[in-house]
């Protein structure tokens, strides 16, 4: 019996193992039929090529545009002689404070020594006509004794100044060389927010790198950077070493000119500026045919309209830019504008704000007539203005004291002598009465009134002396809005003051 069971047990196993060896075989062809996946194993599927095309297509346009661009990108790296003071080798016992006090600073100066160093930087440049015309940023090359331009070949070349702009931060190099790789300029008037650019330079030395992003914002002023600012911001990421390169769109257009970056670490957070390639293309003109920057002049001083100033005003926008102050024998006094006009339109060209006006009158040929659109009065009128040369010195009776209360409560004023009038140079023209103190604290401080102004008109009603300011500020009502116009270091603002 226990043969019997032995015999049988064998059997079962033989029969067991044959079983599974099937099952597995069977699995492995049904998986491979099927589809299936063996137990202990994964597999990604495949995106569907319908899914991946439009992804596909930008990359190649990325990819091409990357090709076409990149040659006319190059590295700029300047030297420049530093000069400087250094000690001569005293004992170390001479450097200890207490030695340093007993023989005094002067003692340790006489023996410091001029001591001359090298410094080198690096940056971007683009290139923009085939007999070698390079852009870049004027901090690249400013003060440089020698550049050297290095191409996507390897190629290296001495690079001239050919002129400066630092009001734009703008720079022109030149290379002697043919047929060379250009870029196509773009015209930045056309570009939107969300378009996708790329930027193209040499950040960290790091010849031909090529970031992507897209047009955050534009004509971003007030940066701090150059005088004349009409910036391109990009998420596309610049660091150090990208200044001078090139921002371009999808045609492989060349945009902007990277110029600086928005940073609390030194490094790229997300915040790009590029200088706009018309107004690159507009500084290297000048700078090539006339060998210096040539730039339009209006002649009015301008401010923003703020909600305050458009409601004192009767404004339906916060758009345009006020005259505040018109120079006499200007282009604007011949053309008929006024102060307290609103320039709405320049050129065809709504205006967005007071940079966006400077920036197109300063890009206007000189003698060309402009149809300007204005809000004159509460009403609307066209006027025809010749454009004329910025000067070169421009970027940018009775006594008595007196007392207000109110709005003006803490201000003290005086008239305006002969002599106080030429201690403070101000000019003949300028009517009104001297604030010669604000008191901290009070709501004429902080609505922006200060010492030093000459308050000339209050609700558009002339202060020339104490006796008008009094009847003025007597008449104003409790909750009225009031608009002061100002003397201010040179030229004349509107102040508000909304109770």
């Amino acid at each position: 019996m226990q043969e019997y069971f032995k015999r049988f047990n064998k059997k079962n196993t033989v029969i067991a193992a044959i079983l599974i060896s099937i099952g597995v075989i069977a699995g492995v062809i049904m998986s491979s039929n099927l589809g299936w996946i063996p137990l202990g194993q994964a597999r990604v599927e495949p995106i569907p090529p319908r899914i991946t095309q439009h992804l596909a297509e930008t990359e190649k346009a990325f990819v091409e545009i990357s090709r076409r661009v990149t040659p006319a990108v190059v590295n700029i790296s300047t030297t420049k002689t530093m000069k400087g003071l250094e000690r001569s080798p005293l004992s170390p016992f001479f450097q200890d404070p207490f030695f340093r006090r007993f023989f005094g600073d002067e003692f340790f100066r006489e023996h410091e020594m001029p001591r001359k160093r090298k410094e080198q930087s690096l940056g971007s440049g683009v290139i923009v006509s085939e007999d070698g015309y390079i852009v870049t940023n004027n901090h690249v090359v400013e003060g440089a004794d020698e550049i050297k331009v290095v191409l996507s070949d390897r190629r290296e070349f001495v690079g001239k100044v050919v002129g400066a702009d630092p009001k734009t931060d703008l720079a022109i190099v030149k290379i002697k060389d043919s047929d060379l790789p250009a870029i196509v300029w773009g015209d930045s008037d056309q570009i939107e927010v969300g378009e996708f650019v790329l930027a193209i330079g040499s950040p960290f030395g790091l010849n031909q790198t090529v970031t992507s992003g897209i047009i955050s914002a534009k004509g971003r002023a007030n940066v701090g950077i150059a005088d004349y600012e009409d910036f391109i911001q990009t998420d596309a990421a610049i660091n150090p070493g990208n200044s001078g390169g090139a921002l371009v769109n999808i045609m492989g257009e060349l945009i902007g000119i990277n110029t600086a970056i928005f940073t609390r670490s030194g490094g790229y957070m997300g915040i790009g500026f590029a200088v706009p390639s018309n107004m690159a293309k507009s500084v290297m003109d000048s700078l090539v045919k006339e060998g210096k920057v040539t730039r339009g002049w209006l002649g009015v001083y301008i401010q923003d309209i703020t909600p305050e100033l458009a409601k004192q005003f009767k404004l339906s926008t916060n758009t345009g830019a006020l005259i505040s102050d018109i120079i006499e024998g200007s282009p604007a006094e011949k053309a008929g504008l006024e102060r307290g006009d609103v320039i709405m339109q320049y050129n065809g060209k709504e205006v967005e704000n007071n940079s966006h006006l400077r920036n197109m009158v300063a890009q206007t040929p000189v003698g060309k007539a402009i149809d300007v659109k204005i809000i004159h009065d509460g009403g609307e009128k066209k006027l025809k203005v010749t454009i004329g040369e910025l000067p070169a010195n421009m970027a940018k009776g009775e006594t008595g004291e007196g007392s207000s209360g109110g709005i003006f409560e803490g201000v003290t004023v005086q008239n305006l002598t002969p002599e106080f009038r030429e201690r403070l140079e101000i000019p003949d023209k300028i009517r009104g009465i001297f604030v010669t103190t604000v008191e901290a604290g009070s709501p004429a401080e902080e609505y922006g009134l200060k010492a030093g102004d000459v308050v000339m008109q209050i609700n558009k009603k002339d202060t020339k002396t104490i006796k008008d300011f009094n009847k003025i500020v007597d008449d104003i009502k409790k909750g009225d809005s009031i608009l002061v116009l100002v003397y201010r270091e040179g030229m004349t603002i509107y102040i508000t003051m909304s109770p």
